[in-house]
């Protein structure tokens, strides 16, 4: 038997819990994982919110959708992006169905070789993140010298992107409450506080213009300061203002009703986010690791909005 984490039906963090189911045997073109270590998303939550509805022949509900682990069992021809996957193999997976578990099953093509300088808890945090940032920058399309706005340059999805835009040679500039700004600045940014006079503090630290955006917070002040500064909405990319960006003409681009999923670009990403972090150009912040019994407390602190850098559980 494998721990797991289901919801139980629609709602709030209270309707998850942690069960017990049993450990399947891989299929041909299948791996087993022990998992040390599952990435937490918003996308998580937003499954059982209701948020995409609410059909009860979907509950109970597994969660998660990247994990970091050992293989523990390999079917025949069992083949990842990177080649042949073999018992011992510490690696990554995403997408990884369920992936809020001790023991995962999963498609050998979703497995890809975990870098030896990363820790698992980073492991399990850089692919759903580091996917979407890479398939941002793909949309919004900064170019080296250019001036990149980026919103929410503190959280997992803001941190990678912010890296990989610098060693571009793109600038950003990323928004952030005052207390992240060293750590922007760590990253390579030049933060700016949000709030009233965003608009006005961008103008003031790049008189130059600025010639892309991305939100990945979803304010209306995000979209209403993109509009104002940058010139073509269509280097304007959101992964969260599902309401606003249809009207907008802007990119909507991940997961969500209406969205561009962009699943070769980000199926390609994920070994250049492992090339990256094993040339030491990339690294994974994460802000905390939670025990699996604590998923819910997991998911209220994501939900807040407020985190920087990646939350991870562990079996």
């Amino acid at each position: 038997m494998s721990a797991v984490v289901v919801a139980t039906g629609y709602g709030g963090p209270e309707v998850l819990s942690v069960i017990d189911e049993p450990v399947s045997e891989p299929g041909p073109g299948e791996v087993r994982i022990a998992v040390r270590a599952a990435g937490v998303n918003p996308i998580d939550y937003k499954a059982y919110s209701g948020a995409f509805g609410s059909d009860p022949a979907n509950l109970p509900m597994r969660l998660g959708a990247e994990a970091a682990g050992v293989v523990t069992a390999v079917g025949e021809n069992a083949e990842g992006p990177a080649g042949p996957v073999t018992v011992g193999d510490e690696v990554i997976a995403f997408r990884a169905s369920g992936a809020y578990a001790a023991d995962l099953v999963v498609p050998a093509e979703s497995v890809v070789p975990k870098p030896e300088a990363m820790s698992w808890e980073q492991a399990a945090g850089l692919l759903l993140t580091g996917a979407t940032a890479v398939h941002a920058l793909h949309v919004a399309a900064p170019r080296e010298g250019e001036t990149l706005l980026l919103h929410g340059g503190a959280g997992g999805v803001g941190s990678i992107a912010v890296q990989l835009a610098v060693a571009q040679g793109v600038r950003v500039i990323a928004t952030g409450s005052p207390a992240k700004h060293d750590l922007l600045r760590g990253l390579g940014a030049e933060p700016v506080a949000y709030g009233d006079g965003l608009a006005d503090r961008v103008r003031a630290a790049a008189p130059e213009g600025v010639q892309s955006a991305i939100d990945t917070v979803g304010t209306d002040e995000a979209i209403d300061v993109s509009l104002e500064l940058v010139e073509d909405r269509r280097r304007i990319v959101t992964i969260a203002a599902f309401g606003r960006a249809p009207g907008e003409g802007i990119a909507l681009i991940g997961g969500g009703p209406g969205a561009d999923p962009g699943d070769d670009i980000r199926s390609a990403a994920r070994l250049q986010l492992t090339e990256a972090v094993a040339d030491g150009r990339l690294d994974v912040l994460v802000a905390r690791a939670y025990p699996m019994a604590a998923v819910a407390t997991a998911h209220r602190d994501i939900a807040d909005g407020h985190v920087s850098g990646k939350l991870v559980l562990i079996p």
